[in-house]
């Protein structure tokens, strides 16, 4: 059987330009299924959000994203973000996002939808010794491919062309997260989390 041609989507060649003008370029080939979660690390700096706007409306991709609840209680902003696709979430209990965001995923890919999810597994900007472990449930219970984004600024590039699909092995799968996104300069590389999932 003929493998499936990577998904291509229509993106914003003003949104490419001024990416280029501010020195970044997107490596992106498409997309290897019309449902996903994509990662993004690793995020140490406010300038991530800007960057990865940019990239999101260079390449045209339609994403849901998570954010600290307390951002979308701030007037217009909050709007905005919901308007971009944000989704809040109350860090104290975060595990019926999970599940409610793997179902939608699996109800997306029932009636052919196009539903990708964004997050950071930091969850944060400031160092934290692990990565919170909702990206990789969500993308397990829906049976759906992880997309790896690495926000390189040593090499001004956002690269979206890595694709894994998970095995339920946590060891193996942080262990090929990591080949792939361990080379990933942020803006702020001390504040980077080591890559592995809380305990």
């Amino acid at each position: 059987m003929a493998e499936a041609l990577p998904i291509q989507l229509q993106g914003s060649p003003t949104a490419r330009a001024l990416l280029r003008l501010a020195g970044w370029r997107v490596l992106f080939d498409g997309l290897p299924a019309r449902q996903g979660v994509l990662i993004v690390y690793p995020h140490t700096s406010a300038w991530d959000l800007v960057v990865g706007m940019f990239a999101k409306w260079t390449i045209g991709i339609q994403v849901t994203f998570w954010g600290k609840d307390t951002l979308f209680r701030v007037p217009l902003f909050g709007t905005w973000l919901r308007w971009l696709g944000g989704v809040p979430v109350d860090r104290a209990a975060p595990h019926g996002v999970v599940g409610q965001m793997a179902q939608a995923l699996v109800n997306a890919r029932e009636r052919n939808q196009f539903c990708w999810l964004a997050l950071s597994p930091e969850g944060t900007r400031k160092y934290r010794d692990a990565w919170r472990s909702g990206f990789y449930h969500v993308a397990l219970q829906a049976s759906v491919p992880l997309g790896l984004v690495c926000f390189d600024y040593r090499r001004r590039e956002i690269g979206i062309r890595n694709f894994l699909k998970l095995s339920g092995d946590v060891g193996l799968d942080m262990a090929n997260i990591a080949a792939i996104l361990g080379t990933c300069t942020g803006c702020n590389p001390a504040q980077a989390a080591p890559i592995r999932l809380d305990a």
